[in-house]
């Protein structure tokens, strides 16, 4: 069984179901080992819930979070999920020094590619990988808007990857 961490409050709603994964509850700030592969919990700046089924009454999961993953080889990746820019990623990028970054740039629901840039800033990646965009109408920030915001803020040397759905890069 695959092994996913999660909010406190998600692990406790997931327990209760059958979902053929094991899910390890935990919290922003601490870190698990999952074998050889460190995950650590951020905070990040977003809502976080869910419709029941039926009533439509919004589920409160817990806080929302980010992951910062380092692999075997040392390797960092950050993954923002669905968030604002805020300005810890200052001391997310201090504490973690994260290599690769995956900032949302949709706008909408989460920051566009202005704010994305700065998080590039802020974090001190040398990679960034958008993600939470063109997947439906409001979510209208490109990567390309994002390099372009990056050459603004004199990050133009940053690498952006943009896989197509499904592609795969190295």
């Amino acid at each position: 069984h695959p092994a996913w961490p999660a909010i406190h409050e998600l692990s406790l709603w997931l327990g209760s179901m059958d979902v053929g994964s094991d899910i390890v509850g935990m919290n922003k700030g601490g870190s698990v080992m999952l074998g050889d592969v460190r995950v650590s919990m951020v905070a990040a700046d977003h809502s976080a819930g869910d419709r029941l089924a039926g009533d439509g009454v919004p589920l409160y999961l817990g806080d929302p979070v980010g992951f910062v993953i380092e692999l075997e080889n040392g390797k960092r990746i950050y993954h923002a999920g669905d968030t604002a820019l805020f300005g810890d990623m200052r001391l997310i990028g201090e504490m973690h020094r994260p290599d690769v970054a995956f900032l949302p740039i949709g706008g909408h629901f989460t920051m566009d590619p202005p704010a994305a840039a700065r998080a590039v800033e802020l974090l001190g990646v040398t990679t960034v990988v958008p993600i939470h965009y063109g997947t439906f109408p409001v979510l209208v920030g490109t990567p390309a808007q994002l390099g372009e915001e990056l050459q603004h803020l004199d990050l133009g040397d940053v690498r952006v990857i943009a896989p197509e759905p499904g592609e795969t890069v190295g």
